[in-house]
């Protein structure tokens, strides 16, 4: 199927739905799909952001200019992961507690609106382990960009044809991915690695993510994960030592850089028999 079919499959399915809401999250899965809703459906196309302590202070900022350029409707809801039992435990079904939780309040703003509620997952997400997706199946929310066949670079090129200027934005995930199952997540915690991660992004670094893991006795080390083609860029200027010093104040004890890179989901290597890993 050609790229452009698969936009005709894509426009077409949200046309039959009369009225939707898309669970906006800033990124470019999110943006591609609500792109392409209000330009079909117009002011019947609405988006919908989840603002939790997991969400990186990045993702929220985009999502207020886009839809504002745009003058789409956007509804933003506040909600507290912490209340849902089990999420501050980390265990590895954590994503899917919160995803069901979360997109089953969107769910229910998107009814109120008279709207059907549909996500971004991609074509490539199916054969990724995401726990979140199985939430998303059970709740029975439509992903027309998976429906159409578009995969993540599909997306990409849809979106540069589009304007849409998230089109090479690195992908994002929720700050909770950045600790290891069965470590315990607090709000300071996710705090202090956005914090880390912002800063890292404003000295230039455009992939980025600092793992924390906790070593006993109230220590933790951050172990950052740079694209191979940037970690170079460290050690230049003794940039190294400005970037754990400034680590060091947000309290992380130990500061790493980790040699193998950034690579989706390093934090499931940590889980019995798991090879394969997620876009997180």
């Amino acid at each position: 199927m050609s790229l452009n079919d698969s936009l005709e499959k894509l426009t077409s399915r949200i046309q039959k739905l009369g009225k939707v809401a898309v669970a906006f999250s800033g990124g470019v899965d999110s943006a591609l799909l609500l792109e392409i809703a209000h330009r079909t459906l117009g002011d019947k196309a609405l988006a919908i952001s989840a603002r939790l302590h997991s969400t990186p202070s990045h993702d929220a900022s985009y999502q207020e200019t886009f839809c504002s350029e745009r003058t789409i409707k956007h509804i933003v809801v506040e909600i507290n992961e912490f209340d849902i039992p089990g999420f501050a435990d980390n265990p590895p079904e954590r994503c899917y507690l919160c995803k069901k939780a979360l997109m089953g309040k969107l769910v229910s703003i998107a009814r109120e609106h008279d709207a059907c509620l549909i996500e971004g997952s991609n074509a490539d997400d199916l054969n990724c382990w995401r726990p979140g997706l199985r939430a998303v199946q059970e709740l029975t929310i439509a992903s027309p960009l998976a429906e159409a066949g578009l995969h993540k670079a599909d997306v990409r090129q849809l979106a540069h044809d589009l304007n849409i200027s998230c089109w090479n934005k690195p992908s994002s995930a929720c700050l909770s991915s950045r600790f290891a199952f069965g470590e315990h997540i607090d709000r300071e915690g996710l705090e202090r690695v956005d914090k880390a991660e912002t800063f890292l992004h404003n000295v230039g670094f455009s992939q980025v993510r600092v793992r924390v893991h906790q070593l006993g006795h109230g220590q933790t080390l951050a172990r950052i994960e740079l694209l191979p083609e940037e970690t170079a860029r460290l050690f230049e200027n003794e940039l190294y030592s400005t970037v754990a010093q400034h680590l060091s104040q947000l309290g992380f004890t130990f500061v790493t850089c980790d040699l193998k890179g950034f690579r989706s989901g390093s934090m499931e290597a940590t889980l019995p028999g798991k090879t394969h890993v997620s876009h997180v």
